[in-house]
């Protein structure tokens, strides 16, 4: 669903100061917006810092500051070694295994990770946060393998990664290759982070990762949510269908918000449809669930999506890292790095987001079948010489399918790791990885129905909805859309990527949409 390499650059500057927007997010993640750090959050880092280097200049033993790490949290380090420390401890971490994680990922873990540094708990230099800030404003994309985190210290590994490329002694990606980040950095005029003590701890030891495949999910679930209930109204349309369920008494007197969103979504935009008004007194009593309960289905999915939200609008405003500092006398070692909530609700939204891609493919088999349709089988004319859509099912279930299996909670399983010291992880980022996975397959079912609908589109004579007509002429001009068999696979394929086309996205918001999932 995203690109590997995606970058936008805006002339926005988002000021950051320790509470960050979704929206100020998407403006620097996603549009390429610069950033600058509030005076009043450079003091707090100013402060945290001093309170590290008095202990570093003292005879006080503080984990995670002049000590080793998870099991070895006992032995002490010298002074004169703290620094090499830093260093050992970002090359021993850097383990993580697979493809490079997404652009957007990888710049929205570095944007979160300096967000939290700046409430001033983590002992940061303002150096290291300044050539942190550069970086993301050079649009740099280190790289990082995509697996290896267990939600617990945080996302090690994959963070590790980031600080390795950014100390010069990793890699980035430009123009789709691995580059060596020492070239690199000085071929775009960009400062090495020098690391002094607790730096490494506090750079990689968090949730940012996590999170940003976490808030990308959210993204895609929105638009995912449009194009379910738009493609749940088509099939209204197309199978003669009531919008009685739909009705505001009905929603009221069992008032969740999603479910009152979704009923009210589609009444906007299908109530004045001449083709559902043309069987309105045809002998059908009621409608099979797959239409009639639209709204309790997907206002489900959308009630997760809400609740979701609210959740990550506190993670990405999080101090996650260990230890963390309040005072001279107040350095905690402390569990804030653990993923467990994050691994629960990307689970949550995973079991939500399949729900959309299981009840689409029931009305996908309902356009199909001629005894459930009243059109052609297959929606196509000369049955036999084509087979017509009768296939395009079959990918549909297998995908409904792999989510039934993808959909198996990552935040039940966990294996101790670090002698046994670290033996309670979340497995937050395995969640968050196959939510996106779940993500794109409902995104392949939604295209499938949409599809179908466009070909019934072809029996009817009578006018339809102001928004379907519109997404339908569009749709069909850009698939240049023929009836007769071809490899339908070229049309699913440019359905999903209008589906994803952000302009287009915000275009039918603007001019048929006035839910605002994200706020």
């Amino acid at each position: 669903m995203e690109k590997k390499e995606n970058k936008k650059h805006s002339s926005h500057i988002e000021v950051l100061d320790g509470k960050l927007s979704i929206e100020s997010y998407h403006n620097i993640v996603y549009n390429g917006a610069s950033i600058e750090i509030s005076e009043d959050a450079l003091k707090r880092v100013d402060r945290a810092r001093e309170i590290i280097d008095q202990i570093t200049s003292s005879d006080k033993v503080v984990y995670g500051i002049n000590t080793g790490f998870g099991v070895l949290a006992s032995k002490k380090i010298d002074a004169d070694q703290l620094k090499q420390l830093q260093y050992n401890l970002i090359r021993s971490h850097s383990v993580g295994f697979g493809d490079p994680a997404p652009y957007n990922i990888v710049r929205g873990t570095m944007v979160l990770r300096l967000n939290s540094m700046l409430a001033g708990n983590s002992g940061i230099s303002r150096q290291t946060l300044l050539r942190l800030k550069d970086a993301i404003n050079a649009n740099v994309y280190p790289f990082v393998p995509v697996k290896g985190s267990l939600g617990a210290s945080g996302d090690l590994a994959p963070l590790a990664h980031i600080i390795l490329a950014l100390i010069g002694e990793g890699e980035f990606i430009e123009d789709g290759r691995r580059v060596n980040a020492k070239s690199y950095l000085e071929k775009r005029n960009l400062k090495p982070i020098e690391l002094s003590s607790k730096e490494g701890l506090a750079l990689i030891n968090g949730t940012p990762y996590m999170s940003a495949w976490y808030i990308h999910n959210i993204f895609e679930a929105e638009k995912l949510q449009f194009w379910a209930d738009f493609c749940g109204g088509f099939s209204i349309e197309n199978l003669n269908g009531t919008l009685t369920p739909f009705k505001p008494e009905i929603q009221n007197v069992r008032p969740h918000r999603g479910q009152i969103d979704v009923a009210k979504r589609i009444l906007e935009w299908f109530s004045e449809s001449k083709r559902i008004e043309s069987h309105k007194s045809c002998s059908k009593v009621q409608d099979a669930y797959a239409l009639r309960c639209i709204p309790q289905v997907h206002g489900a999915v959308l009630n997760a999506i809400y609740d979701c939200i609210e959740m990550i609008k506190v993670e990405m405003n999080s101090v996650t890292d260990n230890p963390l500092i309040f005072g001279l006398d107040k350095i905690y070692s402390q569990g804030n790095f653990h993923g467990e909530i994050l691994a629960l609700y990307a689970d949550f939204l995973s079991i939500a987001i399949s729900e959309l891609a299981s009840i689409s493919e029931r009305r996908i088999e309902r356009l199909l079948n001629p005894a459930l349709s009243g059109l052609p089988g297959f929606l196509v004319n000369d049955a036999g010489l084509n087979s017509g859509l009768m296939i395009t099912q079959y990918t549909a279930a297998s995908l409904v399918s792999y989510n039934k299996t993808l959909t198996h909670p990552a935040s039940v399983d966990s294996i101790p790791v670090s002698a046994n010291q670290e033996d309670h992880v979340s497995m937050g980022a395995n969640a968050v990885i196959k939510c996106n996975e779940i993500i794109k397959n409902t995104c392949g079912v939604i295209a499938i129905e949409l599809l179908s609908n466009l070909f019934a589109m072809q029996f009817y004579s009578e006018d339809y909805s102001l928004i379907s007509t519109f997404i339908a002429d569009n749709f069909k001009e850009k698939l240049n859309l023929k009836y007769d068999d071809h490899p339908y696979y070229k049309d699913i394929e440019k359905i999903v990527e209008i589906m994803n086309d952000d302009d287009f996205f915000q275009k039918l918001k603007e001019k048929f949409d006035d839910i605002n999932i994200i706020k």
